[in-house]
């Protein structure tokens, strides 16, 4: 299962990599400055919405794992009414949302002109992009990972052609390339919604608007979502903060930083794979009501997580100058990453249990601990970076970063006992709403 997650997840920066190949080969610097901040407004933006994915991935395993296929079907038509009225929102807000986004990132008035123009030819999918958080979800929750794989190559190979028809042939500029990635999420959605309606065919005739609407899963959908929206957020400001940490060390710290994030994305996005397989395991033995299945989901979830963290931290101990060189030129930048790639090697081993009980913890929906969690270790990666920081400088601040991501860990492994173990069932649907 684990397998086809992650290479679905390394997919997901090829879009951006087109993207910015592309913004690369137009006249003049500005264009790819401003496709990146535009990208990355969309990036936080997207991601604070995560929940739509998350919580789909927990409800739908357990409807699945209970063989509860209306409720599964109710689940994921509640989703999408989410996802849409977000989306929507996100439309009739456009123009202030983008302005003061943009003005919070900074940069020059031409390269914010350039990302004004990248956003409104992409915020017209904001809808579609919520809409493919819920299929995935759904498609994680049913454990159809090929068919997700599958799903974000088509999207992927939609988005290449699609910006080098508008950009090339349509010379739309940075609006085009806005536009070719909202095309390749109406693309993914329109996919995504024929393989739902299809695989759940029997299951449509039968819902019933007073059984979408339901006020008790309608409360609980909500309490899931509205626990991973704050531990996103909480999550997000804890990145934040370590930025502008970095950025007040000088610029050759900022950029060696933004070097070595890169082994961390690479990281994540690779055991965030066994963390999705763990979702849908743990929600379907939660869904099923068994109890000897979810040990043995958390056992074997466990042990390939180690093996994978295992192998990023001797990848890292082996070829992390090479990596930096292949990053950069610059002699300076090189000498200042080598510094701190000792905190690589132990990144993955450090930050591998946060992971994947984040993902145990969303297939068992126990999303008030995940929350509590969050905002407990945020507090202390505060407080460590302070105290740490002025003492120890760079090094105080990876630090204190890799504790923050081994606290988590640490956390929710002592809430499990009495939370993910306990009998699932009714008890699991009443801490999660």
């Amino acid at each position: 299962m684990a397998l086809p997650i992650v290479l679905a997840n390394l997919t997901q920066p090829l879009m951006s990599a087109v993207d910015t190949g592309v913004a690369g080969h137009l006249p003049g610097p500005e264009y790819l400055a401003g496709v990146a901040l535009g990208g990355l407004l969309f990036s936080f933006l997207f991601w604070g919405f995560g929940f739509l994915r998350m919580g789909t991935t927990g409800l739908v395993a357990q409807a699945w794992g209970k063989g509860d296929e209306p409720a599964l079907a109710a689940t994921v038509v509640r989703a999408m009414i989410l996802a849409a009225a977000i989306g929507l929102l996100l439309l009739a807000l456009q123009g202030p949302l983008i302005a003061l986004g943009l003005e919070l990132l900074g940069g020059s008035a031409e390269v914010t002109r350039q990302a004004t123009a990248y956003c409104r030819g992409r915020i017209w999918a904001a809808p579609l992009a919520l809409a493919n958080y819920v299929i995935l979800g759904w498609l994680l929750g049913c454990q159809r990972v090929r068919i997700a794989l599958g799903l974000q190559i088509l999207i992927n190979l939609v988005n290449l052609a699609a910006v080098l028809l508008f950009v090339h042939v349509f010379d739309w500029g940075v609006t085009g390339i806005g536009a070719a990635t909202a095309a390749a999420d109406g693309v993914g959605t329109l996919a995504g919604g024929f393989l739902l309606w299809r695989s759940h065919r029997s299951a449509w005739p039968a819902l019933r608007l007073a059984a979408l609407l339901d006020a008790s899963a309608m409360r609980r959908l909500v309490g899931i979502n509205i626990h991973i929206f704050i531990r996103t957020a909480c999550l997000l400001a804890s990145m934040g903060w370590f930025a502008h940490l970095g950025a007040m060390q000088g610029d050759t710290v900022l950029a060696a930083n933004a070097l070595l994030l890169n082994f961390l994305t690479f990281m994540a996005f690779g055991l965030d794979g066994f963390a999705h397989a763990a979702e849908a395991l743990v929600g379907s033995a939660v869904g099923a009501g068994d109890a000897p299945g979810l040990r043995r989901a958390v056992r074997l979830c466990m042990g390939w997580a180690a093996a994978g963290a295992l192998g990023y931290a001797a990848a890292y101990a082996a070829a992390g100058p090479a990596i930096v060189a292949m990053l950069t030129d610059q002699p300076v930048l090189r000498e200042t990453a080598a510094h701190f790639l000792p905190w690589m090697v132990l990144a993955p081993i450090a930050s591998v249990w946060a992971y994947l009980y984040d993902g145990m913890f969303i297939g068992a929906t126990q999303t008030r601990t995940l929350m509590y969690s969050m905002l407990l270790c945020g507090a202390a990666f505060l407080g460590l970076s302070l105290g740490l920081l002025p003492k120890f400088g760079n090094h105080g601040l990876w630090l204190s970063f890799l504790t923050f991501n081994a606290l988590r860990g640490l956390t929710l492994h002592l809430a499990a006992p009495r939370t993910l173990y306990r009998a699932p069932g009714a008890s699991v649907s009443a801490n999660a709403s």
